[in-house]
């Protein structure tokens, strides 16, 4: 009769995650207080959560010396691993310096397993990286820096990252390739 119990339970279970696809985990991204980040991932991990906070070492240098510290890849950020029921959420938002989930449509964002695996392999090889503006293909860029500072126009991709850059009164539109260029969204 036990075995029979702990089937129907399973069973149970397993239809429930089936028809409640808030009840699955995933890796959510809560926002922290300002250089919380590390006191918050700690706390998590305390409350036997999944956590994942990228780490980068930087160079810092002042007045008197020069030191190399371990800063957030994404200030302000952390990764958590659990279930988005109600009570698993409300432990994780009544942690101290967290201030909430970051969430579009009123649903929290769900980061995929691939993109936070991919990111755990980039950090823990010596590859060197640096920190990029989010631009989406379509969205209206301006370029910074170099010998053409100040043109603006839309983010194609064809084969390369492209800028194309319109002339409306003529209708006609040139691409300019902008690889190696520092661009910011506008």
């Amino acid at each position: 009769m036990p075995e029979k119990s702990a089937l129907a339970a399973q069973s149970l279970a397993s239809e429930t995650t089936q028809l409640n696809p808030a009840a699955r985990e995933a890796w959510l991204v809560v926002q922290t207080r300002y250089r919380f980040e590390k006191k918050v991932a700690a706390h998590l991990s305390g409350k036997g959560l999944q956590v994942f906070l990228p780490l980068r070492k930087e160079n810092r240098r002042w007045s008197d010396r020069d030191a190399d510290v371990t800063v957030p890849l994404f200030p302000g950020y952390a990764f958590v691993y659990c279930d988005r029921s109600i009570m698993r959420r409300l432990a994780v938002l009544q942690t101290a310096g967290v201030m909430g989930f970051v969430s579009f449509a009123g649903a929290a964002a769900v980061v995929p397993n691939k993109q936070i695996e991919d990111l755990q392999l980039l950090l823990s090889q010596a590859v060197p990286f640096s920190l990029y503006p989010f631009v989406k293909v379509g969205q209206r860029i301006r370029i910074r820096g170099g010998c053409l500072d100040g043109i603006e126009g839309l983010l194609t991709q064809f084969d390369k990252d492209k800028l194309v850059m319109s002339i409306e009164s003529i209708q006609h539109s040139l691409a300019i390739e902008i690889c190696g260029y520092e661009i910011e969204v506008i």
